[in-house]
């Protein structure tokens, strides 16, 4: 009774503070600790450098990325200490690094059971065929291998973090704040260069080694893919803060930065020239129309009033939406237009679809070879030479260095067993996630972004751009995370001391 009464007279921020209770608070309500800043930051500076460094596309930046990337796991070990944070429950998310680990101790196998040898023929280097075990995973290039995981490894770290370790949905929205501004901030220098028939990256300064480049970005299909990512993030930020929009009207309100942000990058996808990542964009932007009608119907209906006059405010936006689309990106765009209806054309008398087809049948017949556990991470642009059947119009080789499909690239590479390792990387985290996690736009909208693109690679190479790839996963754990933080918060309220707890239901996030 003593010490009931002795709590119960404690000042109420004493209280609020006081040891035993730190649970009792919303992580909301407390102050970002320096290890949350400290993951915010390294994940915000590896956004930025990475997308704005070619995309990733440097083979002399990889190094950097992968030492930055490296710091993630030091910050993995430091918040593995904090005995709160594992009293608490936060760090339940440990459990779904195992499907990584497995995945790391598979490639370093492999990288002990070489395929390829290195043989002198004058003063050239050949790689010969040997074989390796049969039995064992394998490893064309073990020094490619070893680079490919250590990249891979610093970004899922880095990205994983963000579920370990922060604990407040407005740090993970002032991120995916960050990472919006910077897409647009590189759109308009995108955009700037197109208009001024730039012929190089960073207006001429720097010489692109193909023609179709955007922005920072060496391949316009890597820039599509990387603005739907953005796009799903700047859409999912518009509905969270349109709930606020205060009394000042639509024009001073989030809604329409959010807007404008959206036309910006949906204008540089078209003018990229990437006619797939033009079609996907619009297949998203479409759905969050459908959605913002579904919303304004429902709202009308709930007060009884005409639903007229928000549709047609909301179809003559977007007819003027696309007209400012169409009259930036026209010039552009149409001779993509003549090209495609060319290539329809020129399918129709092959009775194929040409080149792409006989790529995908060459590395199917590379992944047969070694179906269990692949040819080893990074051996593409070795082993398919042995496989690729095409010749150029001169009769010279052609060489690929992707397959135009990342997850035909990935059962080469990784045979099943290492394909099934790398989905698991996601599902895991995926597998505690319902209906009601959901409830919220933002992460819908993030994972939605996801998904979308991981259907994009079965017939692009998106995750063959390290800046693409960064961004899936930052998109993906900070949709996780905050869909797992809205869940906890609902069961988690503010209780005075000495009460008894809720109890949440068995499927609250792990």
């Amino acid at each position: 009774m003593s010490s009931s009464r002795h709590t119960s007279s404690r000042p109420p921020h004493d209280l609020k503070y006081a040891p035993g209770v730190a649970a009792r608070v919303p992580s909301s309500q407390r102050p970002l600790r320096p290890l949350e800043w400290a993951v915010l930051i390294h994940v915000g500076i590896f956004f930025v450098a990475i997308t704005w460094a070619f995309g990733g596309a440097a083979d002399w930046l990889r190094i950097y990325f992968g030492w930055w990337g490296a710091l993630g796991a030091l910050l993995t070990l430091t918040a593995i200490q904090d005995r709160e944070a594992r009293d608490n429950g936060w760090l339940r998310p440990l459990a779904w690094l195992w499907p990584l680990a497995v995945f790391n101790a598979f490639v370093l196998v492999g990288c002990l059971n070489p395929s390829f040898k290195a043989v002198k023929f004058g003063i050239e280097t050949m790689l010969v065929n040997s074989g390796g075990h049969p039995w064992w995973p394998t490893s064309a290039q073990p020094g490619d291998a070893l680079g490919a995981l250590a990249l891979f490894d610093g970004i899922w770290i880095s990205c994983f973090n963000l579920a370990l370790v922060v604990r407040q949905r407005r740090a993970l929205r002032g991120l995916l704040l960050l990472a919006a501004i910077n897409a647009v901030a590189l759109a308009v220098f995108g955009t700037a260069q197109k208009l001024l028939h730039a012929t190089g990256l960073f207006f001429d300064t720097v010489a692109s080694p193909q023609k179709s480049f955007f922005a920072s970005f060496v391949y316009h299909n890597h820039w599509g893919a990387f603005v739907v990512l953005m796009l799903a993030a700047c859409l999912g930020l518009a509905w969270h803060y349109g709930r606020r929009t205060d009394a000042r009207g639509f024009f001073h309100s989030p809604v329409f930065t959010g807007a404008v942000a959206v036309f910006l990058l949906a204008v540089s996808v078209p003018l990229s020239t990437s006619r797939s990542c033009t079609l996907l964009a619009g297949m998203l932007l479409g759905t969050a129309f459908l959605h913002l009608i579904a919303t304004l119907l429902k709202k009308r209906r709930r007060f009884r009033e005409s639903i007229a006059l928000p549709v047609a405010g909301a179809l003559v936006a977007l007819t003027l939406a696309l007209a400012g689309v169409w009259q930036f990106a026209r010039e552009s765009f149409l001779p993509r237009i003549d090209q495609t209806r060319a290539q329809l054309v020129d399918m129709r008398e092959r009775g194929g679809i040409g080149s792409r087809w006989i790529l995908y049948s060459d590395t199917c017949r590379m992944a047969r070879d070694k179906l269990a556990f692949g040819w080893g991470m990074g051996s593409y642009p070795h082993v398919f030479t042995l496989y690729n059947t095409q010749k150029s119009v001169d009769k010279l080789p052609v060489f690929y260095r992707d397959a135009h499909s990342d997850w035909l690239q990935s059962f080469a590479e990784n045979g099943l067993v290492g394909s099934a390792l790398l989905a698991l990387c996601a599902l895991v985290p995926l597998w505690r996630l319902r209906a009601r996690h959901l409830a919220s736009a933002l992460p819908s909208y993030l994972l939605g972004g996801c998904a979308l693109l991981l259907l994009y690679s079965w017939v692009e190479f998106p995750f063959g751009n390290l800046a693409v790839t960064l961004t899936w996963w930052l998109c993906f754990f900070c949709a996780i995370q905050y869909a797992r933080l809205l869940d906890r918060e609902s069961y988690s309220p503010v209780r005075p001391a000495g009460s008894t707890p809720p109890v949440a239901p068995s499927t609250a996030s792990a």
